[in-house]
């Protein structure tokens, strides 16, 4: 049997290879980088009122600045380790975590069981969820007057219902804890509604044949709300808890409207970090102080931020392997 080899083909030399059109290399040119044409506006708007106000914001740390005079020295980490030995900036970072613990917590509670609420067969559901989304559409300032009128020492609702049962009023703007239990219900009153209505929007996400599976096997509504629906929100409810967290360390506006006269209360009972931040600034005039307190804020949220991811991955992994667990104990009963 005779075997006939062919030699190999010749290479084609580089000259002869199909040249690419103008067309053609416009064409690969716009599959290539049109996807980042299209997402650019966002960082070049991010770069703008985001990144250069922070590296910014930064710079002016660094400096002895002043609000009229403009920039001075250079300092270094001088004005961080001054605002760092300064006991004020102390009590504003711990009555920003203890107003921010009081509002958040109660806001997500509230929020979890007004969406389970709505979230049911109930009649008018559109007017009762444009109802609970009204606090958050009525001006800080309107909600402050209501609040601070609500909590006057001497004349207010709240310590006149106290007084007919024969309870001395509560010291709501003089006393540390009367204060942020005051400022905490503003923030609650105004942003429960919003949160609710992000948590039922997630919540209508839930196949509903699962429910009713739950319900023949016999699971209760309680059961079924801790077992499948808060299970089944959980990037959400993430996503809210990280939210209200930036927002709860930045908080300003309502503890600046709910005593006008000071900042942050005669004793500084109140006084936020933003707010310590806003008298650093704009009273003492002292912007490079001012400045070092915003970033030093800024860390702190980062530093919340990443143990509120720490914590969800840790909920979620343990989750993950109980429900690897739930099959094998089954196979072995069987």
């Amino acid at each position: 049997m005779t075997v006939t080899v062919k030699p190999p083909a010749a290479a084609t030399p580089p000259e002869q290879k199909t040249k690419l059109t103008f067309r053609q290399r416009l064409n690969v040119w716009d599959v290539k980088a049109s996807p980042y044409l299209y997402i650019s506006p966002f960082f070049l708007l991010f770069a703008l009122v985001g990144l250069f106000p922070l590296v910014y914001t930064f710079w002016v740390s660094l400096h002895d600045w002043h609000l009229l005079k403009g920039q001075g020295d250079f300092v270094g980490l001088g004005n961080f380790a001054e605002v760092l030995r300064d006991r004020f900036f102390w009590n504003s970072l711990f009555n920003t975590i203890s107003i921010f613990l009081l509002s958040a917590i109660p806001q997500l509670v509230g929020a979890l069981v007004i969406a389970a609420v709505l979230d049911q067969n109930i009649r008018a559901k559109t007017f009762w969820r444009m109802s609970i989304l009204l606090p958050y559409v009525v001006t800080p300032v309107a909600v402050a007057l209501i609040f601070t009128n609500m909590f006057n020492e001497q004349h207010g609702l709240i310590n006149s219902v106290l007084g007919n049962f024969g309870i001395d009023p509560i010291m709501w703007r003089t006393e540390t804890l009367p204060s942020h239990i005051a400022v905490a219900s503003m923030v609650n009153w105004r942003w429960t509604g919003y949160n609710a209505l992000i948590l039922l929007a997630a919540m209508q996400a839930v196949p509903r044949d699962i429910y009713e599976s739950a319900a023949i096997d016999g699971a209760g509504a309680i059961r079924r709300f801790f077992s499948i629906t808060l299970p089944s929100i959980r990037p959400t409810m993430i996503f809210v808890v990280i939210t209200s967290t930036i927002g709860g360390l930045q908080i300003f506006t309502e503890p600046r409207l709910f005593d006008p006269t000071y900042a942050g209360g005669p004793e500084r009972e109140f006084q936020t970090t933003v707010l310590y931040l806003w008298e650093m600034a704009f009273q003492r005039q002292d912007f490079g102080a001012a400045s070092a307190i915003a970033w030093l804020l800024f860390l702190i949220i980062i530093l919340f931020g990443i143990l509120n991811l720490l914590l969800s991955r840790r909920i979620a992994s343990s989750e993950a392997r109980r429900s690897r667990r739930r099959p094998a104990a089954e196979g072995k009963h069987q």
